[in-house]
């Protein structure tokens, strides 16, 4: 049987698009719903508007941010493994003119 738990809200599009995107896209829903912090009144009151679009409901600022988050960029647990391994050519190797 499958975990529907792991899903959130993704399990409105049941069988279809996959685990994986539907994963990310849990992920991403999930942060974008959540209340968070206001950047003038340090309240957790802020909540989405729009894309890029955020409100505090207690101070009633209205700012920009980023799509589905106010500053931070969402990143998996696999592409943060993913980057970490891959190795980098140091500058020393590389020699002008070749």
């Amino acid at each position: 049987m499958v975990e529907i738990e792991k899903y959130g809200s993704t399990k409105r599009f049941g069988p279809r698009y996959g685990r994986k995107l539907k994963e990310r896209f849990g992920k991403i829903e999930a942060e974008q719903r959540k209340k968070h912090k206001c950047p003038y009144c340090s309240a957790l009151k802020v909540k989405r508007v729009a894309i890029g679009i955020w409100e505090c409901k207690k101070c009633k600022a209205k700012f920009t941010g980023k799509a589905y988050s106010i500053s931070k960029k969402i990143t998996s647990k696999e592409e943060s493994e993913e980057k970490a391994e891959e190795p980098t050519k140091p500058k020393e190797d590389i020699k002008e003119g070749e």
